[in-house]
C-alpha cells in the first residue's frame, strides 16, 4: 500500500460525509445517531452510499436493494490482496458472530475493485472462508467504479502490466441500513467488539426513530 489511497481517503471522509440521508429518513438536521459515535461528522452537500449494479456470487446481477436488506457492514478490496483485505474481512466477520449471539442480524458484505481477477467463484471460495454470512460482490469494470463513487473509495492498480499486480485502496468499512443508507463508517485499528458494540448502539437507535 502506498500513502496515496490513506490521503485521498481522509480528505473523502472529512469533506463530503453528511446528513443528506437522516434528513431524507426524518425530516430534521439533527443526528439521531449522536450518541454512536466516536468523532464528529461533519455536514456536507456530498452522501457516502447510493444505488449500485453488481454481481453475486451465483453471477446473479442485483442491485444495492436486492443486497442490503438488513444492517450491512460494507468492505471494498479485492481477494489477491495480501495482507490488509484478508484480514479486515475476517475483522469485519468477527464482529458480525458477536452482534449474532447478541441478537444482531447483520450481514458482511466484501465488493471486489478488482473485476478482472474476481470472478463470482472466485468470490465465493473467498467469502465461504470468512463467514456463512458473507456476500461477494463483482461486476465489469463499470459497474464496480461506479459503486465505488457511491461510496466514496478510493483505488488504484499499482503496475497493470505486472500478472500478480497489487491495488492500492481506501480500507475503511460503512455501516449502512436499508431506507436509511449510510450511517457511519469504521477505521481498520477498530477491533470486533469496539466495532459489534457501536454497531449494536446504532441498530437500537434506529428502532426508536
Amino acid at each position: 500500500m502506498t500513502r496515496v489511497y490513506a490521503i485521498a481517503a481522509a480528505i473523502v471522509i472529512a469533506g463530503v460525509l453528511g446528513f443528506t440521508g437522516y434528513k431524507a429518513m426524518y425530516g430534521t438536521s439533527s443526528d439521531p445517531f449522536a450518541e454512536c459515535r466516536t468523532g464528529k461528522i461533519a455536514g456536507g452537500a456530498g452522501a457516502i452510499g447510493g444505488p449500485f449494479t453488481l454481481v453475486d456470487e451465483d453471477g446473479k446481477t442485483v442491485t444495492d436493494k436486492d443486497v442490503i436488506t438488513k444492517p450491512s457492514l460494507i468492505y471494498f478490496g479485492y481477494t489477491f490482496c495480501p495482507d490488509v483485505c484478508p484480514l479486515d474481512n475476517a475483522r469485519n466477520a468477527e464482529a458480525v458472530d458477536i452482534l449474532d449471539k447478541r441478537g444482531y442480524d447483520v450481514t458482511p458484505i466484501f465488493i471486489s475493485i478488482d473485476p478482472k481477477r474476481d470472478t463470482p467463484a472466485v468470490m465465493r471460495d473467498f467469502t465461504e472462508n470468512m463467514s456463512p454470512k458473507m456476500i461477494g460482490l463483482t461486476g465489469t469494470p463499470e459497474q464496480v467504479k461506479a459503486a465505488s463513487r457511491a461510496y466514496k473509495t478510493y483505488y488504484k492498480v499499482q503496475d497493470p502490466s505486472q500478472e500478480y499486480y497489487l491495488i492500492d485502496h481506501s480500507t475503511f468499512t460503512y455501516l449502512v441500513f436499508p431506507k436509511i443508507g449510510f450511517v457511519d463508517f469504521f477505521k481498520r485499528d477498530e477491533t470486533p467488539k469496539e466495532m459489534a458494540d457501536r454497531v449494536a448502539c446504532f441498530i437500537d437507535k434506529s428502532k426508536e426513530n
